[in-house]
């Protein structure tokens, strides 16, 4: 009869908790490791779709109203029209402005020193994150509409 000592059988045992303890490490590892994984990469896609998804359309009364006098007019971006305003950091911009007719000539002689009502969606993006600058939905002079791209 094979006889093996306790002591023989006591290492024995402590090496295979040993290995096992070790494999249950390393395969929760590898399972934190996976989702650290795939929580980056959800959260790299959340990313992308707020970046570029598209300023809303929102009907009028959803607009938020700005009333403020011009300091100036400039172009920016692609045919973007830029409408600085006094006593606030906020631009407010009409995408491809230009590219709709408008003349960036014309805006600065009509607005420039006088009191306009913007309109904007209420909108967020990563790519302004303090919120300084807001897409022109409606643009009014005296009462008179100069841009709107709002909803009935």
């Amino acid at each position: 009869m094979l006889y093996i000592s306790k002591a023989i059988l006591n290492r024995s045992s402590l090496i295979l908790q040993h290995i096992i303890i070790r494999e249950v490490w390393r395969l929760e590892f590898m399972r934190l490791r996976r989702a650290i994984i795939i929580l980056a990469v959800l959260s790299f896609f959340l990313l992308i779709l707020l970046i570029f998804r598209p300023v809303p359309l929102v009907p009028e009364s959803k607009c938020i109203v700005h009333t403020g006098e011009v300091q100036d007019v400039f172009e920016a971006g692609v045919k973007d029209v830029v409408l600085r305003m006094e006593n606030t950091p906020t631009r407010f911009y009409i995408n491809r402005g230009l590219k709709q007719g408008l003349i960036l000539d014309s805006l600065r002689a009509q607005l420039i020193g006088k009191q306009v009502t913007v309109k904007y969606p209420p909108y967020w993006t990563p790519l302004d994150p303090k919120d300084k600058v807001k897409h022109i939905s409606k643009l009014e002079y005296n009462d008179i509409v100069i841009f709107s791209e709002l909803r009935d």
